[in-house]
């Protein structure tokens, strides 16, 4: 790969300020190029871009394309800062209207130095508000497109889309469907600005000629009209990658502009960091419907606030994940120690979750086109989550873990959007961590609250995802849960049921769609809050899972469970893949005989406390946000 910074802009209107502002503050920059005014910072703004390309593992040589008039000027720079003055190309002119324009200069690069291979071109005058963005993202992302690459970057509020040029990106194959060269109002509603940021496939360079051929005119031979024509015109595939960053002084600017963006980005560079972001995510109860979420069925869930995965992210010079002291031991007080933890706990902890999800998440971003800053951070967690009883323990540290570096890299619901992220969630725990699960505790710990799921075989086949539906949380009877103090006898239900199913077991696929039938029941029991009916609806639910998974695979824990709850007239079912369940007491009286029966039993009982996204208990920690 080669790159080409472009410097050869004439600048007059920024020239001519500067020598006539009478306050003298400027007059230090009389003569001086675009380029190498002071930029964010002190440093010369073609200083960044060079720091930003000068890698030998990402680029064979560096080229720099310059005026007559201004040569000098870079030549004096060069020696400075280790640039090579062979690389330095003159295109020969002096003034603004001798120019040759951005392309012509584009492609006496190319001839002149018998350039033969993909090239990145760059206009190296542009401010940049954050130029330490990863390069090496980008060119994964054009080797991985095999497709010309054009950069963009979200307009911040007040910026004319009538000065730039626009891009219409598609969401899904992430290619520019449409390039408006300075649109006039009401020509697009996108805000997407590409810049002079490109990458071209060495296939493609001999287009430079062509358009130079087809456009004479030096006014439209600028990369914007270029870029215009190849996707507008010419059918050429190209990409668009987004930059968490803004870009200024493009095309003809004046020092009004200069000094606005400068004193702009200097104070968003000189703000202090965010010390530390905290996110939670919230254990969740099946109350319906469950398991056949991952069988194209439906569901319904809920979060609750008596537990949580709570994940903290801070800036650092290294990554570091911290291991939690109690999940990810590494210090034991004696070898009988270490057996009975591992016996009791299991081998695997928290900490695989976060870097499986670190993982995913930077592999996520460069198939998506998103470049992310080289910030590096800290993370550790948190989670009070009773292991292995199904409330969705793990997918929880998932799920924070994601919020967290979404808000620590500044990623909006555009970049991820809120119906991908539990598929996204659910794919670190299956493909990294080969953990078998499905979408419904993804989705509730995404959208929170009381949430309806149709995971119908034709809405996910078209979609990608289900429907997902909030519901009004206040419509939920009070639930109590009771679980294993002790889960690791029987925290999963072994079974084949899964295979049964893809072998298509006329008893798996009946019950699979009876679930569906229970959900759509229970949907309209919750709104009108006929509590009873759910109640017969949910005991009707764990009938239907007994049947399929048998009890001989339940274990003692769980039937006990089940049988408490009957022996005392009470709703019950399993609020996740088993190690507990969640019933409906109607009657006082009974409800604390009914505690002090799983008490004695030796089984842990509390009532349920809905968590409500849009009321959080103020008295529940940190919210999921920053700290």
């Amino acid at each position: 790969m080669i790159c080409i910074l472009l410097v050869a802009g004439h600048g007059t209107l920024l020239e001519s300020h500067i020598k006539n502002d009478q306050s003298g503050l400027y007059s230090f920059l009389e003569d001086v190029p675009k380029a190498l005014l002071p930029g964010v910072g002190g440093k010369k703004i073609l200083d960044y871009w060079w720091k930003a390309v000068n890698t030998r593992q990402l680029f064979s040589e560096v080229y720099l394309v310059t005026n007559a008039d201004k040569y000098k000027h870079y030549e004096r720079w060069a020696t400075a800062n280790d640039f090579p003055v062979e690389n330095i190309i003159n295109d020969g002119t002096t003034t603004y209207d001798a120019r040759l324009g951005a392309v012509a200069d584009l492609e006496l690069a190319i001839s002149s130095k018998k350039l033969d291979d993909d090239i990145m071109v760059i206009a190296a005058d542009m401010l940049c508000a954050d130029q330490n963005f990863d390069m090496a993202q980008v060119l994964k992302f054009f080797r991985l497109k095999e497709g010309e690459l054009a950069i963009y970057y979200e307009m911040e509020e007040g910026e004319s889309t009538s000065s730039r040029g626009i891009v219409e990106v598609c969401p899904d194959s992430h290619r520019i469907t449409r390039f408006l060269e300075k649109p006039q109002q009401g020509q697009t509603s996108s805000r997407m600005a590409s810049v002079v940021f490109y990458c071209f496939q060495r296939r493609t360079l001999p287009s430079l000629e062509t358009f130079l051929t087809a456009f004479p005119n030096t006014e439209e031979r600028v990369l914007g009209r270029y870029m215009e024509w190849l996707i507008n015109t010419a059918g050429v595939p190209v990409y668009g990658m987004k930059l968490p960053t803004g870009f200024q002084l493009i095309g003809q600017v004046g020092l009004p502009d200069y000094t606005k963006w400068l004193a702009h980005y200097s104070t968003l560079k000189n703000e202090p960091r965010v010390k530390a972001i905290t996110c939670r995510a919230y254990a969740r109860i099946g109350i319906i419907g469950n398991p056949s979420d991952g069988y194209y069925g439906k569901t319904i869930s809920m979060t609750i606030s008596n537990f949580w995965a709570e994940v903290t992210i801070s800036e650092s010079k290294r990554l570091v994940l911290v291991p939690h002291p109690l999940n990810d031991p590494t210090e034991f007080g004696s070898l009988l120690d270490l057996y009975y933890i591992s016996r009791k706990e299991g081998y695997l902890g928290g900490l695989r979750l976060l870097q499986a999800t670190c993982k995913k998440f930077y592999q996520y971003c460069s198939e998506k086109g998103i470049a992310l800053s080289k910030q590096n951070f800290t993370l550790k967690y948190n989670v009070n989550i009773p292991r292995q009883v199904g409330l969705a323990g793990s997918s929880a540290i998932v799920s924070a873990t994601l919020k967290c570096l979404m808000k620590f890299y500044n990623l909006s619901d555009d970049d991820l959007p809120k119906s991908v992220r539990p598929n996204f969630i659910l794919d670190v725990e299956k493909e990294e961590l080969f953990i078998t699960a499905g979408l419904q505790d993804r989705v509730v710990q995404v959208y929170e609250g009381l949430i309806y799921m149709d995971f119908s075989k034709s809405i996910v086949e078209e979609q990608g995802f289900g429907n997902y539906v909030p519901m009004d949380i206040s419509c939920a009877p009070p639930f109590w849960l009771a679980y294993l103090r002790d889960p690791s006898d029987s925290g999963v239900i072994h079974n084949n049921v899964r295979q049964r199913w893809l072998n298509g077991d006329a008893h798996v696929i009946e019950a699979m769609k009876i679930f569906a039938e229970l959900t759509d029941k229970a949907k309209n029991a919750l709104e009108e809050k006929k509590w009873k009916e759910l109640a017969e609806l949910m005991d009707k639910n764990l009938e239907l899972r007994r049947s399929i998974f048998t009890d001989a695979c339940l274990g003692q824990g769980n039937l006990k469970m089940i049988e408490i709850a009957r022996q005392h007239g009470c709703a019950v079912k399993f609020p996740g893949s088993g190690g507990a369940v969640i019933g409906l007491c109607f009657d006082p009286k009974i409800l604390v005989e009914l505690k002090k029966s799983y008490q004695e039993a030796g089984f842990v009982f509390c009532p349920v406390v809905p968590y409500d996204p849009e009321h959080p208990d103020p008295n529940a920690g940190p919210p999921a946000g920053r700290s």
